[in-house]
């Protein structure tokens, strides 16, 4: 790992109170504020975003969803929407039907970040192409003849 990059690890544990290795105890605060790095990593995930955007516009179904984030597999989709679930941004709910309907809604937790991730995805929607445009031009800058 280089400097830098252990630098910022190391902030990130200074911000969030977590251990640096998994040899180094807990304390109880510490435990709670790795709770946190939790949490950010799964509502800031890959498919996270897309998941409680669509499900904070009311109740949601699997293959709505399946259709609506491109490049999500089946198995990606349950798996993070049992995580949110778990983590209580959303709600599953099965209808007594058959088949059976399955819908998800989002809780009044996730309703309160959708202004956030709406945000984000907004920032990262103008930027885009100026990101692309510095990263080529980084790997440009950065590649051996």
């Amino acid at each position: 790992m280089s400097q830098r990059n252990t630098d910022v690890s190391a902030q990130l544990n200074a911000l969030t109170g977590c251990a640096p290795d998994a040899v180094t105890p807990f304390t109880p605060g510490q435990a709670r504020a790795c709770t946190v790095r939790e949490v950010l990593d799964r509502v800031g995930g890959k498919w996270s975003i897309g998941i409680l955007v669509a499900a904070s516009q009311g109740p949601v179904r699997f293959t709505e969803l399946e259709r609506q984030i491109e490049g999500i597999s089946r198995r990606m989709l349950t798996l993070t929407l049992r995580n949110l679930e778990r983590d209580g941004l959303l709600e599953r709910r099965v209808h007594p039907t058959v088949p059976p309907k399955v819908e998800y809604t989002a809780t009044p937790i996730a309703l309160e970040l959708y202004e956030s991730l709406v945000a984000l995805t907004s920032w990262a929607e103008r930027h885009r192409g100026a990101i692309a445009a510095a990263r080529q031009t980084y790997d440009r800058e950065h590649t051996t003849p």
